[in-house]
């Protein structure tokens, strides 16, 4: 209880930007006591600043000077960075959120390795704090904030259309490099939290801030507490899961851009109700694609891709399969499965990830034995497939698979030529 009357007056402070005693009192509904014992604590440790308004030698004359408090800005002074696809942002801020100084780098970083983006990123925090008139060690912490799904808790990049791989502990990574404690936090939270603190949402305890850029972000305030989800993950609209393949998690919203630039559309068609399509984007939302229901799977006949059965022992590819060759199966998909797994047992503990409950027609799909064998078509102006990635292909060997995301941009590449 002694912490959080702490935080709601120092809080209280923040938002009023100066303020006396008896209202903080009144707008925390703490008494005059408590918020004296609490203020004179701030005082002593740094927090905050006391300033007398009025002419000390009028006192006398007109009774005790009101005094207010404030924020103290050299309190703490902070590296904030936005990690874009083709930018990075970088400023130096105090303690009350004043900006000491910013440096803009325009250059294209998504899809380096991890190296790479570290080293520009401990540049410009390196040269924006010297910019500030600053040393590294008068940097008490540094937040970075990127796209995807983060993990506040740890720190932990689970995926981002910025990364090559998945699940980067990129807090770690640039602690040791910084010497600085380092946070890592998704964009949307970062510029919701900013907002609350310090700009247009200051004296709000509740809203909501959609980010479009990349991709789309997502940043929940209730009761003055940012919302996420278990382990602190952040939410995120706009970074699709496609599949795992050998090259590790392809994501098309990496790739939107890039396609768009080549004029390149992209559409998917699922082959399942309406509603039950929508129960599935809940887990997996899709807001940068246009998405499509066909229940009764024409387009998917339409481009050869045939609904596969399951048989005891009959395997005559692509149209039955042998459950005896299908429990041969492995899925090896790194970062995702702990070990390369049966298809069943795969999809039983992918299902648990995501929390996914079964529903009525899930189970009857199941019942049924088939299964709808699925693909990637790319199209020319005149309907014409250019280039494709289907599960039909080789005999069933690339099931479960997708293309590597180089595959497909160059052939997107040449068919915009």
């Amino acid at each position: 209880m002694r912490a959080i009357n702490r935080f709601n007056v120092l809080d209280t402070i923040r938002r009023a930007g100066s303020i006396a005693r008896i209202e903080i009192s009144e707008r925390t509904q703490l008494s005059t006591t408590t918020v004296s014992a609490i203020t004179a604590s701030l005082l002593d440790d740094g927090l905050i600043l006391a300033r007398t308004e009025g002419d000390l030698r009028e006192a006398a004359a007109r009774g005790r000077p009101r005094v207010m408090l404030e924020l103290n800005p050299d309190a703490a002074r902070v590296v904030g960075a936005k990690i874009a696809a083709n930018r990075m942002v970088f400023v130096v801020t105090d303690f009350r959120g004043e900006v000491l100084s910013t440096l803009t780098l325009a250059l294209r970083v998504d899809r380096q390795p991890i190296g790479v983006i570290a080293d520009l990123i401990e540049d410009g925090v390196r040269r924006c704090v010297v910019d500030a008139n600053l040393a590294l060690d008068e940097i008490d912490s540094v937040c970075l904030g990127l796209p995807g799904v983060v993990e506040h808790r740890t720190g932990h990049v689970r995926t981002s259309p910025i990364f090559r791989e998945t699940g980067v502990d990129f807090s770690r990574e640039m602690s040791e490099r910084l010497g600085v404690t380092t946070i890592v936090e998704s964009d949307a939270h970062a510029i919701t939290l900013a907002h609350h603190w310090f700009g247009k949402a200051r004296d709000l305890d509740d809203m909501v801030l959609v980010s479009l850029e990349q991709t789309l972000g997502l940043g929940v305030l209730h009761g003055g507490q940012l919302f996420r989800g278990a382990g602190g993950l952040s939410h995120n609209l706009g970074d699709l899961v496609l599949g795992i393949g050998p090259q590790g998690t392809v994501r098309l919203a990496s790739l939107a851009g890039d396609l768009r630039e080549l004029g390149i559309d992209s559409l998917t068609v699922v082959n399942t109700p309406i509603e039950r399509a929508r129960l599935y984007f809940r887990y997996h939302p899709l807001p940068n694609l246009l998405a499509a229901s066909d229940p009764d799977r024409i387009s998917h006949r339409a481009f050869g891709l045939p609904n596969v059965e399951f048989t005891e022992s009959e395997t005559a590819w692509p149209h039955k399969v042998g459950m005896d060759v299908l429990t041969s199966m492995k899925i090896d998909m790194p970062k995702e499965l702990p070990e390369p797994m049966g298809v069943m047992a795969a999809t039983e503990y992918l299902d648990k990830a995501d929390g996914y409950e079964f529903t009525e027609d899930d189970r009857q799909m199941i019942a049924g034995g088939e299964g709808q064998l699925v693909g990637e078509f790319l199209l020319d102006r005149n309907g014409v497939v250019r280039w494709c990635f289907t599960e039909v292909a080789d005999n069933g060997r690339q099931m479960f698979g997708v293309p590597a995301a180089q595959d497909l941009m160059s052939a997107a590449s040449n068919v915009a030529a």
